[in-house]
């Protein structure tokens, strides 16, 4: 992408210009991953929580074949009451900026935006992962291997619960990506604070996570860093509930022949359903809490004489 197709706020052109600290943001929790209004209302909180962090927030979508990195109200809205928005990975970015279409970015596409217009840290809820029966359907998020191959740190409540979270793991791995969870010895497991699974990595601070960011960079890595922060206890919904509830969704989904991007947004809004709305409560505060810890860390990093 050259940088015709980039349009920045002011805010973020400023930031930028005096290398103050920059949290991107995605914009399929608008479009694709809650209902209106409370994925307006979510959107509008965590860019105040990343400016309460000492942070700007650059939430960031394809608007009319230009990628905008930070949006005004009047976008944000635009976007959360919009039924016609493309959801944009690596592989439909080009489509969309060659047919100056709109769309809103996942993971993958926002770390691609994110690192081309020269941010560092993202912030989101979960990130994609490992589908269960992958083994049959191949069906595996291109945000593992965009975490291989973008140097960004992305501060995340693990990957989505209803995923195959072992084998998520065991691929990021493979790709050669750190993956920490922060203040714990357990992966989180998005809803839940624990999943049954030993983190790969721990990180007890902010200028942890900056210095092992430091360090692959110095060895020439190329790939992202991948922050697990576990959901607010007070929010959380106990991962042996969950299981229940995300077993019921997935075969509920496969019955009625769900799939490909259509599978997340299918059920997260099941899961909210059986949850009475728990689950998006708790989504809410997962977000929230990881656009503080992402401002938290991006103030390190501008710190960090490496980066100066």
């Amino acid at each position: 992408m050259n940088a015709a197709h980039f349009n920045y706020s002011p805010a973020v052109a400023e930031a930028l210009d005096r290398g103050l600290p920059i949290v991107a943001l995605e914009t399929t929790i608008l479009t694709h991953g809650m209902p209106y209004p409370q994925n307006l209302e979510t959107a509008r909180a965590v860019e105040a929580d990343v400016r309460a962090g000492g942070a700007v927030p650059a939430t960031i979508a394809v608007l009319s074949g230009s990628v905008h990195v930070g949006l005004d109200d009047g976008r944000l809205e635009e976007l959360a009451t919009a039924h016609d928005v493309l959801k944009l990975s690596r592989a439909d970015l080009p489509y969309a900026l060659a047919r100056r279409r709109s769309g809103a970015t996942t993971v993958a596409a926002t770390m691609i935006c994110a690192h081309r217009a020269g941010i560092a840290v993202f912030a989101t809820g979960g990130i994609g992962g490992v589908h269960r029966g992958a083994e049959n359907s191949f069906d595996v998020s291109a945000d593992l291997t965009e975490l291989s191959r973008t140097p960004v740190i992305v501060v995340c409540a693990g990957a989505k619960a209803l995923l195959d979270l072992p084998k998520t793991l065991e691929v990021l791995e493979t790709l050669g990506v750190g993956v920490g969870t922060y203040q714990s010895d357990e992966f989180p497991a998005f809803w839940s604070r624990v999943s049954g699974l030993r983190t790969p990595l721990r990180f007890d601070d902010v200028e942890d996570v900056v210095e092992a960011f430091a360090a692959a960079r110095a060895l020439g890595f190329e790939n992202g860093l991948l922050v697990a922060n576990p959901v607010p206890s007070e929010a959380e919904i106990p991962n042996d509930v969950m299981t229940g509830v995300i077993a019921r969704a997935v075969k509920e989904s496969a019955r009625h022949g769900i799939s490909g991007k259509a599978v997340t947004p299918w059920l997260l809004e099941r899961i909210r359903h059986l949850t009475g709305g728990h689950s998006l409560g708790a989504n809410i505060a997962l977000v929230r809490n990881n656009a503080r810890l992402a401002a938290a860390i991006a103030t390190a990093l501008t710190q960090n004489r490496r980066f100066r």
